[in-house]
C-alpha cells in the first residue's frame, strides 16, 4: 500500500469487540464526525425533524429492533462509534438509516440535495478482469471520509473506504479473502419499502467478511431487506465478477460479468421491480454506451468522462461530487484509488494502491 493520504486518513482496529472497534474509530475520527453532521443539509432538514415526531420515533425504532437483532455486533459498532465521536446515538442512526427512512418522510423530498448518492461502474471479465467505480455522494460528504482496516479472526482482515458516522462500508471494501465490492444506490418505488427492515448500510458491513463469492452473495440475499441496492462483487481467486441487485421482500438478480462490459448507474439493469426514473442514470448510462470499452484506460476515460454538463460521468458539483475513482484489476491483484479526475492532466499517480 502506498502512504496514508492527508485527504483519505486511515485507521487500524480489532474487529473482535465490536463496541471497542466503534469506540477507536470514533475518538479517531470524531472531528470528521462532528463536521459531517453539522454540515449535513438532509439531516437537519429533514430527519432530524422528522426523529422528533411520533411517527418518526416509532419508525425509528423499528429499524432500530430489527438491524440489533439481526446483526448484534454491528450495532454495538454503532453505538462505539456514537460514544468515541461524542455525538447522539439518534445522529448516527440517521445518517445510517437515511434512505431508509426517506420514503417515510411527510413532505416530498425529490431534489438531489435530499438523494445525495449517485454512483457509477463498469466491468469486464474476459481477457482482462476489470471493476471501475465512481464513488459519488452530496458535496458536504468530501472531506468526510477515511479508510478503516479491521483485523478479522484467523488472521483476516478488511480495508473499507468509510464516510464519517456511518459503519464501514456504503461505498466500496475488500478482505485477504480476496472478496471485494462496490456499491450503486438504486431507486425502488416507496410504495415498496418496508418500514422495520434490514438496512443497506448492515447488509454491507456483513459483506466486508466474506469468504468467498457465496457467501458474499448469500449475505446481500435478505429476505428482510427493508429497500434495495446493487452489488459488484469480484472474487479475485475465482476471477469472477458479479452484479447482484437486491429488492425488498426476498427479490434478487445475479448477473455474471463477463465479455460484453457492463455498465450500472443508479437504477435497475435486470431485477425487474417496481422503480423511480433517474434522468441522471439514464443520460450516464447512454454516454457510456457511446464510448470505447476494452481496456482499463478505456474504463478511467468512461469514469472521467464529462462531456453531458448536466449528468456527467465524474460529478464536480454544486450538488453531487465524485470523492474517488476505483479501478479493481484482478489480474494484476491490485485495486487503486484516484483522487482526481482520471484522464485529466492533475490525476498524475494514484492516490493509493492496494494489494488484493
Amino acid at each position: 500500500m502506498m502512504q496514508n493520504q492527508e485527504w483519505l486518513p486511515s485507521i487500524r482496529v480489532d474487529a473482535s469487540d465490536p463496541y471497542y472497534m466503534g469506540l477507536q474509530i470514533g475518538r479517531r475520527f470524531q472531528h470528521l464526525i462532528k463536521s459531517r453532521i453539522s454540515k449535513d443539509p438532509f439531516l437537519h432538514s429533514q430527519l432530524l425533524p422528522f426523529a422528533s415526531t411520533h411517527e418518526g420515533q416509532q419508525l425509528i425504532e423499528a429499524f432500530s429492533d430489527s438491524n440489533k437483532r439481526h446483526y448484534p455486533r454491528y450495532w454495538y459498532e454503532l453505538q462505539g462509534l456514537a460514544d468515541g465521536s461524542c455525538v447522539s446515538l439518534l445522529e448516527v442512526l440517521l445518517l445510517n438509516f437515511r434512505k431508509e427512512v426517506l420514503p417515510f418522510l411527510p413532505s416530498n423530498c425529490t431534489s438531489q440535495v435530499c438523494h445525495g448518492e449517485e454512483c457509477s461502474d463498469i466491468s469486464v471479465c474476459s481477457s482482462v478482469a476489470v471493476l471501475g467505480h465512481n464513488e459519488d455522494a452530496n458535496v458536504s460528504v468530501k472531506g468526510h471520509v477515511f479508510l478503516v482496516h479491521a483485523s478479522l479472526p484467523r488472521q483476516a482482515s478488511f480495508t473499507a473506504f468509510t464516510l464519517a458516522g456511518e459503519l464501514p462500508s456504503c461505498a466500496f471494501g475488500f478482505n485477504t479473502h480476496g472478496v471485494g465490492f462496490t456499491l450503486n444506490a438504486v431507486p425502488l418505488s416507496p410504495q415498496e419499502v418496508v418500514a422495520g427492515g434490514i438496512g443497506r448500510n448492515f447488509i454491507s458491513r456483513d459483506l466486508l467478511e466474506a469468504t468467498c463469492l457465496e457467501s458474499a452473495c448469500e449475505r446481500i440475499q435478505v429476505k428482510e431487506l427493508a429497500l434495495g441496492h446493487s452489488y459488484n462483487i469480484f472474487d479475485v481467486g475465482l476471477r469472477r465478477i458479479v452484479n447482484v441487485e437486491t429488492a425488498s421482500k426476498g427479490r434478487f438478480s445475479v448477473k455474471e460479468i463477463g465479455a460484453e462490459p457492463f455498465f450500472h448507474a443508479n437504477m435497475y439493469r435486470h431485477l425487474e421491480v417496481p422503480q423511480v426514473e433517474d434522468q441522471s442514470s439514464i443520460h450516464r448510462h447512454a454516454r457510456a454506451a457511446e464510448l470505447p470499452k476494452r481496456t482499463k484506460e478505456d474504463f478511467l476515460s468512461v469514469l472521467g468522462d464529462i462531456e453531458d454538463q448536466d449528468y456527467p460521468l465524474y460529478m464536480q458539483g454544486p450538488l453531487l461530487q465524485t470523492l474517488c475513482t476505483v479501478l479493481v484489476d484482478i489480474d494484476a491483484r491490485k485495486l487503486t484509488i484516484y483522487k482526481e479526475r482520471p484522464c485529466s492532466a492533475e490525476c498524475g499517480m494514484p492516490a493509493l494502491l492496494f494489494d488484493l
